[in-house]
């Protein structure tokens, strides 16, 4: 941004510097970083409980639920959301008040669900 030269009669000029305006919106460099929510296997919560919580939580249909289901118990975990900070913290304290599995008598507690910062 150039400066702007101010001439006022019978002075010297004076050169005043423009402050920067702060964007409203963030650009890229500024963009704030995200987080993944981690749905992690464990041997209590069954397919059927992890397919209803994501869809009530998330909005996933069964099918998509299955692929994430199949996801955390072959691979041990699963990213189920992306988002801010905020966002990722509030699915992740969803899914731990979500509860204990309906369709097994074993189970006392909710999923393990954390966060992890996303690759940039």
């Amino acid at each position: 941004m150039s400066p702007l030269t101010l001439t006022y009669p019978d002075s010297a000029s004076t050169t005043l510097v423009r402050p920067k305006n702060k964007p409203e919106n963030k650009s890229q460099e500024e963009k704030e970083p995200r987080f993944n929510v981690i749905l992690w296997n464990d041997d209590v919560h069954t397919f059927e409980y992890v397919i209803v919580m994501l869809q009530a939580l998330f909005g996933f249909p069964p099918v998509a639920g299955l692929k994430l289901a199949n996801e955390v118990h072959f691979t041990g975990r699963a990213i189920v959301f992306t988002s801010s900070l905020t966002e990722a913290e509030i699915k992740r304290d969803q899914i731990l008040a979500f509860g204990p599995d309906i369709f097994c008598d074993d189970s006392t507690g909710p999923l393990i669900a954390t966060l992890e910062k996303a690759p940039e």
